[in-house]
């Protein structure tokens, strides 16, 4: 449940406080009137990122088993490769943010169009949406109870965050905070590679592919799988979704998880401290 909330904190939490800006804006400069125009576009992007959740759900249940296993592995290397976007997408351009938002809300309410209101904040929040759904997709199919928990707590507590940020003026380094939180979005998403790696090279067995010694154990653990620290087990469980824990793995994956870590993890920190 763990990397399921901080999935949905941290991508809530993005939308919510550029939609605050966007109302705390219109509010600033008297044109608080407009602000309806926004809460349409971010209802409307709710409900299409929902339906989209829900297509995926009933495709994933009408495949066939084989078939199964490639959508999870799939599923869960896009979900990393737009995982990593984000994260060195807010690195980048988070410090310019807000100058940019209003830049951008003051040009629409200039030229007086509802509908570019309207589209705006459903592109910010739809696009949120869409990348929770992606990044949510490969643990829902494997654990929903946790998934919704996570997706549930991490709404909860990203939009209790925005509120007191810009409505109870509560004090925050927002910029320290996303950089904490992307380093252990990059934790996720390593593990969330080796996840997807581990499907596909269960799918190349299922089809008769052969991967060598790629496809061959690189370490299988003595742990039970009745054990806590089995990688489903409760303690297990939450070192697999946070890190790629898991008490065997293939070499490919192992490679793989461990390249990711080494490159992405100093080129974020890079990106925040330059």
């Amino acid at each position: 449940m763990i990397g399921q909330y901080l999935i949905t904190f941290r991508e809530v939490l993005e939308a919510a406080l550029i939609i605050s800006i966007v109302l705390a804006y219109l509010t600033r400069t008297d044109r608080s009137k407009l602000s309806r125009y926004v809460w349409y576009g971010v209802l409307s992007a709710i409900f299409a990122s929902v339906i989209i959740g829900i297509i995926i759900w009933f495709v994933y249940g009408s495949l066939s088993s084989t078939v199964k296993v490639l959508f999870e592995g799939v599923a869960a290397l896009i979900a990393v490769v737009v995982l990593s976007l984000m994260i060195f997408w807010m690195a980048a351009k988070g410090r310019e943010l807000k100058s940019e938002v209003e830049r951008r809300v003051e040009d629409i309410s200039t030229r007086g169009t509802a509908l570019g209101l309207v589209s705006f904040a459903f592109i910010i929040v739809f696009r949120e949406g869409i990348e929770t759904v992606l990044f949510l997709t490969p643990f829902l199919v494997t654990d929903m109870i946790a998934t919704i928990s996570g997706l549930t707590l991490g709404l909860m507590t990203s939009l209790g965050l925005a509120y007191g940020i810009f409505v109870l003026g509560m004090k925050i380094n927002i910029r320290r905070f996303f950089y904490f939180t992307s380093i252990l979005l990059i934790f996720l998403a390593g593990g969330l590679l080796g996840y997807g790696v581990h499907e596909l090279i269960e799918y190349s067995r299922l089809v008769g592919m052969q991967l060598g010694w790629l496809g061959d154990y690189a370490y299988v653990l003595s742990v039970q799988s009745g054990s806590l620290l089995h990688h489903k087990g409760a303690i297990g469980s939450v070192l697999a979704v946070m890190f790629g824990y898991t008490v065997k793995a293939e070499w490919l994956r192992v490679v793989l998880h461990f390249a990711y870590i080494v490159i992405a993890l100093p080129l974020v920190t890079w990106i925040y401290k330059k």
